[in-house]
């Protein structure tokens, strides 16, 4: 099946994602919320295009809408760039001070009203990202709490995690940089709990918790697991391999 994007003609899948089909042929459609590894759920909406189909024009959320007949598509009309205006703006009432949010506000050109404006210091545009990825990993320790102007992302009301394994993975993802992790002394502080830090037994950084560490080599069902960061781990590996070549030249 073919779909044409921007006058493009593309290759598609029936069922497959229009985002996914417009990132394959190199165009480029804006996204905030969006990760390869976690299924689309279109909260950020940036990623709106316009679809024309049997003679009408509907605008839809590209990461979430699966394509089962050939359509055309545009991704910046007139209508789709005023749509994102608006979106960047409500952003940016959100999160003014925010880097990622005032480049968007710069590329749009977008100056968000005053009477709106929050926190300054609030990064966090709500995105969920943070807390899917928590869920991918079977962990839970943070989720949407409270409605309304108070909603956020936090444990659960706001204490310590018992299931949080300070692995970093939801700052990691986040895409603007709202969660703040704090190396620091051998600790790791995130989410008002702290961690141990585990040193490297190569080269001597430290480079996870503990936590995460136990964690990880329990899925993996690791009996004796070496305390090594990846980098070492690669080295490990390569000089494994250079001395099974060896003995073989031998």
């Amino acid at each position: 099946m073919q779909i044409v994007i921007d006058g493009k003609t593309c290759d598609a899948k029936r069922g497959e994602f229009l985002l996914d089909i417009a990132k394959r042929n190199g165009i480029d459609i804006p996204t905030l919320c969006h990760l390869d590894a976690l299924p689309g759920e279109g909260n950020c909406r940036m990623c709106i295009v316009e679809v024309l189909e049997r003679g009408r024009s509907r605008v839809v959320t590209s990461c979430i809408y699966p394509v089962k007949r050939p359509v055309e598509v545009l991704t910046n009309t007139p209508k789709i760039i005023k749509m994102r205006k608006t979106l960047v703006m409500l952003l940016a009432s959100r999160v003014p001070e925010n880097d990622m949010i005032y480049q968007l506000c710069e590329q749009y050109d977008v100056k968000p009203p005053m009477r709106f404006t929050k926190d300054p210091t609030e990064e966090c545009i709500l995105c969920r990202l943070c807390v899917r990825a928590c869920e991918e990993i079977k962990l839970n320790a943070i989720s949407t709490v409270n409605r309304g102007i108070t909603k956020k992302i936090s444990t659960p009301f706001d204490e310590p995690s018992d299931t949080c394994i300070g692995c970093g993975a939801c700052a990691y993802v986040c895409p603007t940089n709202a969660i703040k992790i704090h190396d620091k002394n051998g600790k790791r502080y995130m989410w008002n709990k702290s961690f141990e830090l585990l040193k490297c037994e190569k080269c001597g950084e430290y480079f996870t918790t503990r936590e995460n560490f136990e964690y990880v080599n329990k899925q993996l069902e690791c009996k004796e697991p070496k305390i090594l960061c990846d980098k070492c781990k690669k080295t490990q590996a390569q000089e494994n391999l250079r001395d099974i070549f060896s003995t073989y030249e031998m």
